[in-house]
């Protein structure tokens, strides 16, 4: 784990002290057991010291799950919202049973101050995940950001490069690469299992596109309520308007959101898990018009289908039957799995019959947990590269802003993937990137 020299209590400072302090006087005194580590705690010395960058719906749904873990310490949460600030710093607070979590409504003030700070969870909505990801490890902090990672290949370039320079790990939430029946079917087309891999199919469930106007606008709430200009960030300045805020409503309009990306930050990297992505040099990408399923195909000649489910999440078909799904095609046969699964869908019971093996084998290969957040933590500690890391981030976002682009242009396009640029195309690459207002710039 890396810590800040400067304001962190090591095990060895810990000692030292204590027996400078035993020396000067000699009294008895109590230590509580998990202040020496023991009974099963972890001693105070060897925690991960944790914060939080947005505190939302799933910002807050992150610190519940990420609060039971033994050996992390939540000491701060930031978000541009007081609400969510003082309903996520009491959770905090609940947890410990103190009233000593920070709290603060700018993440630029937080990362100067909390030196003390190892990781941070980044679950803001998706126009910051990018930037808010750089300054976190610009600042000495790990990483997990909630996805779409970025909005842009070139904000997802940025964070590759970042985590690179400054030696970060960086965990991006598609939490189904670690998930027990994902993993199984991602497995067995990655171990030829299925044979040689034809199609593979991922879930984006367009959204039938985004807005690309804005709302009227409404008087401001109050600058310590909510501020409007860093709610907003690198974002052009639109008006302020509750139905931005509330619910999540910010996700439909193009100044603050993606399209494929929204499911496809998922899937696509689900389905790239499977194959061998190392021989890829290019991808095209088959435009078939509006509310289609757009077909992509491989260099290598494996074909991608981003499958566009209309209706609910939920609503059934016939590559799988829950949401956020992927599903691998080869010569021998075929698996599939989805969320809400009891088992993976495959083609042969006889497949099955390695459930158990198949996880086994990842385990003893990978030695990653079959827990994302735990591998997340983990990876602090050995400072290896997450399951799902920068350049993973990267390859299947990639893939999912190409998709957009594709559909915004309504034509084919052939993408380099090495060269992360669109083939004799100016228009598309011109796409690549988006203007970001000062001071919230890379």
């Amino acid at each position: 784990m890396s810590m800040d020299s400067g304001a962190t209590l090591t095990r060895r400072r810990f000692l030292t002290r204590g027996a400078m302090a035993a020396g000067a006087v000699a009294l008895p005194y109590y230590v509580p057991a998990p202040a020496l580590g023991l009974g099963g705690a972890v001693a105070p010395s060897e925690r991960i010291i944790m914060g939080g960058i947005g505190m939302g719906g799933r910002g807050s749904y992150d610190l519940g799950y990420m609060l039971t873990a033994p050996d992390v310490q939540w000491v701060a949460v930031c978000d541009v919202l007081k609400s969510r600030q003082e309903a996520a710093k009491s959770t905090v607070d609940s947890k410990y049973g103190n009233k000593d979590c920070a709290a603060y409504g700018d993440m630029r003030q937080f990362l100067a101050e909390r030196t003390d700070v190892d990781a941070v969870l980044i679950a803001t909505g998706d126009r910051w995940h990018a930037l808010a990801s750089i300054l976190a490890m610009r600042a000495g902090k790990d990483v997990y950001c909630e996805k779409p990672a970025c909005l842009t290949m070139a904000q997802g370039q940025a964070v590759v490069e970042t985590a690179r320079r400054y030696g970060r790990v960086y965990q991006t939430g598609a939490q189904r690469l670690s998930e027990p029946h994902h993993v199984f079917a991602i497995e067995m087309a990655r171990s030829g299992r299925l044979g040689p891999i034809h199609t593979v199919y991922a879930d984006i469930r367009w959204r039938d596109g985004l807005r690309h106007d804005w709302l009227p606008a409404e008087p401001q709430p109050p600058k310590d309520e909510l501020d409007w200009d860093v709610w907003l960030g690198p974002c052009p300045w639109r008006p302020y308007n509750a139905g931005y805020v509330s619910g999540g409503g910010w996700y439909r309009f193009y100044d603050f959101a993606t399209d494929v990306a929204m499911w496809g930050a998922h899937s696509v990297a689900q389905a790239l898990a499977g194959l061998d992505m190392t021989n890829v040099s290019f991808i095209e990408f088959e435009y078939e018009g509006p509310d289609a399923t757009m077909v992509t195909r491989l260099s290598n000649g494996v074909k991608l289908v981003l499958f566009r489910v209309a209706g609910s999440v939920w609503e059934p078909c016939q590559y799988w039957h829950g949401a956020c799904g992927e599903r691998f095609d080869g010569s021998e046969g075929w698996a599939a799995a989805a969320d809400g699964y009891s088992a993976p869908d495959v083609s042969s019971p006889a497949l099955m019959r390695e459930y158990k093996k198949v996880l086994a084998d990842y385990t003893a290969r990978t030695q990653r947990s079959l827990d994302h957040v735990r591998d997340f933590f983990d990876c602090i500690r050995s400072r290896r590269p997450a399951v799902a890391d920068p350049d993973v981030m990267h390859r299947s976002m990639n893939i999912c802003l190409a998709a957009d682009i594709c559909e915004q242009l309504k034509r084919n396009l052939t993408f380099d993937l090495r060269g992360a640029e669109f083939v004799g195309d100016p228009e598309a690459n011109r796409m690549r990137s988006r203007a970001m207002r000062a001071p919230y710039i890379l």
